[in-house]
């Protein structure tokens, strides 16, 4: 019976198992790994065992592949939405360092092959490509010091945002179009109706004009609409 603080040694059965079900003959603790399989002139397949994803199981695999291209690290299998995220962002570790991923169901000893070791082969997400790309084309200057919290970042959008504070300050209650070529804002009246950041009111049909907090912004974002202008 499986105590509530598993052992690595608890997984060896169940990895030792499944191994030799597929044909290896497995023997534990040879040199300094874990679990190592042979089968016939392949080369050999190593397991490294932890109870749970950390840094040191991944550099202990990574060691492991100056020995084999063939391995896997494997851990408890757990329960719930915490365990399946990390699952999900461990996996994806596991594809990008070429190792192969067990997890061992203690209770029962069932085992599950997540994946397989592989040479990595990076898949680039054109849409995310092309976002990044917009956002740096459209920033004015440099606002954000890089390794910043989300919370507060100074973004393309924050700074159109603020042109078209800057214009309705000054200008009063202005027609959403006289607004996007005052300010050379082209998406002044999404920015204005969307009113994302609440400094917007539409005080009549395509008519717009700045709320308190729109004036308390141009306050404390001084520095940057002083950029802007730059």
């Amino acid at each position: 019976m499986t105590t509530s603080r598993p052992k690595e040694t608890d997984l060896y059965a169940p990895v030792k198992a499944l191994l030799e079900g597929q044909g290896y003959v497995v023997k534990g603790e040879i040199g300094a790994a874990d679990v190592v399989a042979c089968r016939g002139e392949e080369d050999p397949l190593i397991v490294e065992l932890k109870t749970g994803f950390s840094l040191s199981l991944f550099h202990q695999g990574v060691e492991r592949q100056a020995i084999t291209d063939t391995v896997y690290i494997a851990v408890p299998r757990g329960t719930g939405a915490a365990f399946g995220k990390a699952l999900k962002s461990n996996l994806a570790l596991c594809r990008r360092l070429g190792l192969g991923l067990i997890t061992v169901r203690l209770s029962d000893g069932f085992t599950e092959v997540h994946a397989d070791p592989a040479p990595y082969r990076p898949r680039q997400n054109k849409r995310r490509k092309t976002r990044l790309l917009r956002e740096f084309a459209r920033r004015t200057g440099d606002p954000n010091a890089g390794g910043a919290t989300r919370q507060g970042l100074i973004t393309a959008y924050r700074q159109d945002a603020l042109r078209c504070a800057v214009l309705l300050n000054a200008q009063g209650p202005t027609k959403a179009s006289l607004v996007a070529s005052g300010s050379g804002v082209a998406r002044a009246r999404d920015i204005m109706a969307t009113d994302h950041y609440g400094w917007f009111e539409r005080v009549s049909k395509g008519i717009y004009g700045l709320k308190p907090a729109g004036v308390e912004a141009l306050e404390s974002y001084a520095g940057v609409v002083k950029g802007l202008s730059a």
